[in-house]
């Protein structure tokens, strides 16, 4: 049995199985960005990206395939590098961060004013809604705005009424309305 694993470990060369999983860490952290991106509606990215992906799943799974029965240790290091890919992928996307966002605020309405105020200061469009909540009046502020901007919104929101509800929905269509800096905000 100790026989066996040693053979299984050392059948491979290290540099192999370093590139086996650094490879297929890259395959599918760019296979998990392609998702991401065609679920949000940009195809054309997605589309490229696949190129690049199905080129590097090819030869690696090629490479683990070949070898499998000989070394097993090819498969988890082909494993370990899907997991780590996932991770990846997701996090390379909310690094880029590329889409939009509708952010809904439900606020006091004593702070309603100087958070749209604030918010349209800092260029953001903000439509207001008057709104009654459990125990008294709010209002429900609606802002449009990158994705990559959501955490200075949301930041500034917090600031300014802390006990305010705040909602944000990714946003694929848009049509109709006015946005500040519309070219800005489309793909």
């Amino acid at each position: 049995m100790i026989d066996f694993i040693v053979n299984a470990v050392t059948a491979v060369h290290p540099l192999e199985l370093l590139l086996i999983l650094v490879l297929k860490m890259i395959e599918v952290a760019i296979a998990t960005l392609r998702n991401i991106l065609i679920n949000r509606g940009y195809r054309r990215e997605g589309t490229m990206l696949s190129f690049i992906e199905i080129l590097l799943w090819t030869f690696v799974a090629s490479r683990v395939i070949m070898g499998i029965a000989e070394a097993p240790i090819k498969g988890i290091m082909y494993s370990f590098g899907f997991s780590i890919g996932v991770y990846l992928g997701s996090r390379i996307e909310s690094h880029i961060a590329m889409g939009r966002v509708l952010i809904q605020a439900i606020v006091s309405k004593e702070h309603s004013i100087e958070i749209t105020g604030s918010l349209r200061e800092k260029g953001y469009a903000v439509t207001t809604m008057e709104a009654q909540g459990r125990d008294s009046q709010k209002s429900v502020l609606m802002i449009f705005a990158k994705r990559k901007g959501k955490e200075e919104i949301i930041g500034e929101i917090q600031k300014l009424d802390g006990t305010a509800m705040i909602i944000t929905n990714d946003v694929t269509n848009l049509h109709g309305g006015t946005i500040a800096s519309v070219k800005k905000l489309l793909k």
